[in-house]
């Protein structure tokens, strides 16, 4: 397991990329206790899915390192845009079967505007930048595919870029 934690304007935002599973409440507790300048709090879960109950598992993979300091860019960029209280990302690798989590992006702030955006913004880098493969083990193949970017994926982020504060 990676983890970084980086403290910007009094934010803490973790970010943490493992093999094992994450306990979503544990970790909104854990960015959350005793706060009281919290007023929202928004969550963000990705599941594996089965595809049709084709799948037999989602295989990720990653550079260490470099996937750490990326996530870490995005999740410095969300603190500098957005009003938040903090902000947590897991992603996860290896073999993930369907109906496991694969990421989580926790963001607070005051209002419930900042901590939308903020994590819709994560998920839409994390789709896109993020340098992860994805790798579809299918129950009836004796070999793994590996997965191709979507370009419904890139028009998301883009919009970012295009509401970038000057």
């Amino acid at each position: 397991m990676k983890h970084m934690a980086a403290m910007t304007n009094t934010i803490e935002y973790t970010v943490r990329v493992q093999e094992e599973d994450f306990n979503v409440s544990k970790e909104t507790e854990l960015l959350t206790q005793d706060r009281k300048d919290i007023g929202a709090i928004v969550t963000f879960t990705g599941l594996c899915r089965d595809e049709g109950g084709t799948l037999e598992a989602l295989e990720l993979e990653h550079y260490p390192g470099m996937a750490e300091a990326q996530i870490s860019r995005f999740a410095q960029q969300a603190v500098e845009r957005w009003p938040l209280t903090g902000l947590t990302v897991i992603h996860r690798f290896g073999k993930i079967p369907p109906g496991e989590n694969i990421v989580l992006v926790i963001a607070t702030s005051p209002h419930r505007r900042a901590a939308f955006e903020a994590a819709d913004f994560l998920m839409d880098f994390l789709k896109t930048q993020a340098p992860f493969w994805k790798k579809e083990h299918l129950k009836n193949a004796s070999e793994g595919s590996w997965v191709e970017a979507k370009t419904i994926d890139d028009k998301d982020a883009e919009r970012w870029n295009k509401n970038a504060p000057a």
